[in-house]
């Protein structure tokens, strides 16, 4: 999918934070729309049916995490990616954020060329897949299987759009089943080396996946990490 059909929601009550992020999207081809206030947003957010949405957590009258649950009340809005994009890096800020529904949690201040990064990577779901290749990306397991390269998942016939960082802890759980995955290279695969997140993030992912799934096959190994159990 080319960025120029790709639409993305920026809000945050501070306006120079809002042109600057701004102009490092519309540079790489995105449509941006802005919103410096959650009730705003959801507004918005339901006109133009955004592809990801970039919401502040610290704003007047309705927070972030407000605006997120609300947001996720919306049928129409199923599909769309929530990022938030905040300076608060407290473990608690990170953990609430993810459990209110938002598929990542980005901390700033962030270089463009990063920001950039996440922003592909979190839209990853919506690209038009026209690979000869993708066969190589499905993965199947029992009545499992996990197309990389649609960014799907198919469990007993149904499918499950999950969020990116879900989709890819599960990837890499099942693409080394019955193996061990420390939480450290789980970590490491998922977010990198150079992204700090809290030590319980992994856990709200774990623990959204097989809520959203139904897959029974994760397994905790306390102290160590996590299993695929065929």
């Amino acid at each position: 999918m080319l960025n120029n059909t790709i639409n993305i929601l920026l809000v945050d009550d501070e306006i120079d934070i809002l042109e600057f992020i701004r102009y490092n999207l519309q540079k790489e081809g995105f449509n941006v729309y802005t919103a410096n206030d959650g009730k705003k947003a959801i507004s918005k957010a339901l006109e133009i049916k955004p592809h990801l949405i970039l919401l502040d957590v610290m704003m007047p009258e309705m927070d972030g995490i407000e605006t997120c649950i609300e947001l996720k009340k919306h049928k129409e809005l199923e599909q769309t990616i929530i990022a938030f994009l905040s300076a608060r890096s407290e473990d608690y800020s990170q953990i609430s954020g993810l459990d209110s529904g938002a598929d990542d949690y980005i901390t700033k201040p962030i270089r463009p060329k990063v920001l950039i990064s996440k922003v592909n990577s979190l839209l990853r779901r919506f690209t038009d897949l026209t690979s000869s290749e993708q066969n190589l990306n499905i993965l199947k397991l029992n009545n499992l299987i996990i197309d990389k390269e649609k960014y799907v998942v198919i469990k007993d016939g149904t499918s499950y759009f999950l969020p990116p960082k879900e989709f890819e802890i599960l990837y890499l759980l099942a693409s080394k089943s019955n193996k061990v995955i420390r939480r450290e290279e789980i970590y490491t695969s998922i977010w990198g080396n150079n992204i700090y997140v809290g030590d319980r993030t992994i856990d709200v992912h774990i623990r959204r996946l097989r809520k959203r799934t139904g897959i029974e096959n994760i397994k905790t190994v306390k102290g160590v990490g996590y299993k695929y159990e065929e």
